[in-house]
């Protein structure tokens, strides 16, 4: 019988492949490899004929889970909510326990990333906030105070 074996990766369409490439390394994530996508085979998984990307690939220190940024060429990206709510259809956030929440909130104001919200504390146990990167992207922080 199939099975999923292991989460390989997160795929996200931007508009700017350096500046979202820019916001996932100020979270500690390291390019890792960059490259064009074209041809039959992509044009066969992604349903869209004669298409053309720019592909790049972060993943955090250590290995793990990547994040796969994908820059459309041909056809032109279509543009979501520039400010998507929790409540909007589709993927609501990444997530990503932290520590010294607090100091990564102030780097990433520091670098114009804004919080969705507010920082909630969860029972004593979760310190927890969302951060909006590029294209609307939410990234949900959340570090372990117990």
């Amino acid at each position: 019988m199939g099975r999923i074996r292991l989460f390989d990766h997160v795929g996200i369409t931007v508009s700017d492949l350096d500046a979202a490439a820019t916001f996932f390394e100020s979270l500690g994530f390291e390019r890792e490899n960059r490259m064009a996508m074209e041809g039959e085979f992509v044009d066969t998984v992604i349903g869209i004929p004669g298409s053309r990307s720019e592909i790049l690939t972060l993943r955090l220190p250590g290995g793990g889970t990547s994040i796969e940024l994908s820059c459309f060429v041909h056809p032109e990206h279509t543009t979501g909510t520039a400010a998507p709510m929790s409540t909007e259809i589709g993927i609501r956030n990444l997530c990503f326990e932290v520590e010294d929440l607090h100091e990564i909130v102030e780097r990433l104001g520091r670098s114009g990333y804004g919080l969705v919200g507010g920082i909630g504390e969860w029972q004593g146990a979760w310190r927890m906030t969302y951060v909006r990167g590029p294209d609307g992207i939410i990234v949900a922080l959340a570090e372990n105070v117990s």
